[in-house]
């Protein structure tokens, strides 16, 4: 049986692969695609963690089941990781989330997928900022975030936003609530009966891998047109 602390799937079918994000530096990744996947999602982890995290390789390996694909990468370079604000840097992150889209849009494997982000922690706002008014972001899911970092850009995320709380985390369930309130777009939040921030309670994270694979199942519908290998220019 597959845990938290490692995955059948992102161990046995994954592709390493490495995210361009100019001046001739890269973030290392790994990405695995179902053989008919509907979708690609595109993982941002939270402050302290990495592509190896263990919470969102389970998670992973559960939209793979559920025939999405998925890409796990590094936010960060390792010499930012060592800097707090880079760790903290909203904007930062987000951009990185973009370069990672523009690849994936380029990438001949996962050029005609429609891709979604799942965020957890502070990487929940830099999915959401990043999905601010780029229409080719499918789907959104949030485990344990901090939407409200997100601030303005809250109202012009237009793409499905699901946001996974748990039950015993009442500080993050209330910051959910207020941003749930200014999200601009189709959106749903789902409490998670006794759990807390890290979902480390039995069967807590199963619950978040099930919420999240139904809803990218749901909205990561295959494109209806090519998709921009660049992030279209907003106003």
């Amino acid at each position: 049986m597959t845990t938290a602390s490692g995955g059948t799937f992102a161990d046995d079918v994954a592709e390493s692969v490495h995210v361009p994000i100019g001046h001739h530096r890269w973030l290392p990744g790994m990405l695995a695609l179902p053989p008919l996947p509907v979708g690609v999602v595109l993982f941002a982890h939270g402050s302290g963690s990495s592509r190896l995290s263990p919470r969102n390789r389970f998670v992973a390996d559960r939209l793979y089941a559920a025939n999405v694909g998925w890409l796990l990468f590094d936010l960060l370079t390792e010499v930012e990781a060592e800097s707090r604000a880079a760790v903290f840097d909203i904007p930062l992150l987000a951009e990185r989330l973009r370069q990672a889209t523009g690849w994936v849009a380029s990438y001949p494997a996962t050029r005609d997928l429609t891709p979604g982000y799942f965020g957890a922690s502070t990487g929940a706002a830099a999915a959401l900022v990043a999905a601010a008014g780029d229409p080719r972001i499918g789907a959104v899911v949030s485990r344990g975030g901090r939407p409200d970092l997100a601030g303005a850009a809250l109202q012009a995320v237009r793409a499905p936003t699901l946001l996974i709380v748990g039950g015993a985390d009442p500080v993050v369930v209330s910051l959910n609530v207020q941003a749930l309130q200014q999200l601009g777009g189709l959106k749903e939040m789902v409490v998670v009966p006794h759990a807390t921030h890290l979902f480390e309670e039995p069967g807590t994270l199963e619950a978040v891998a099930m919420h999240a694979a139904g809803w990218f199942s749901r909205y990561l519908q295959p494109a209806a047109a090519p998709h921009f290998a660049t992030a279209p220019s907003g106003g």
